[in-house]
């Protein structure tokens, strides 16, 4: 029996913040349906060359009243990064809030607009511990 994977479905509530946050990730929408009868978008977005591989972003033209909760019991969405301390650096400077920062080098999560956990894993080796890295203490949960 074969299987592939598709895609990871999570539900936003501000689609304009959430497309924002996903794009200083580096993902790009690569494609985009809206469905007036039932009053909502579906929004699919990866990273350049892995389309393959998408986030989809469900976005309720009426609100979601269940939004944003603690989306945890989701688990979370994890992307390897080239450099795990310039992306966290753009991340804070565009007022994300680095919830674990990475202070070994390899691994910090972040929390989309719609509290959404995303695990940012370095590629390969870790980098070597840097400051303010190893300081920082954890904010939240993730």
């Amino acid at each position: 029996m074969q299987i592939k994977y598709l895609h990871t479905m999570v539900r936003v509530a501000d689609l304009d913040k959430s497309i924002a946050f996903f794009e200083l990730l580096g993902l790009k929408v690569t494609r985009r349906s809206d469905f007036e009868k039932g009053r909502f978008s579906l929004i699919f977005m990866a990273a350049p060359g892995q389309e393959d591989c998408p986030v989809e972003l469900t976005h309720n033209w009426d609100g979601d009243e269940g939004l944003p909760s603690d989306s945890r019991h989701f688990g979370h969405l994890a992307y390897a990064v080239e450099n795990i301390y310039d992306l966290c650096a753009l991340l804070q400077a565009n007022g994300v809030t680095i919830n674990r920062p990475p202070r070994d080098g390899h691994m910090a999560f972040v929390r989309s607009p719609d509290n959404i956990s995303v695990e940012l894993l370095q590629m390969g080796d870790a980098l070597p511990p840097a400051e303010p890295w190893v300081s920082m203490e954890n904010t939240g949960h993730w």
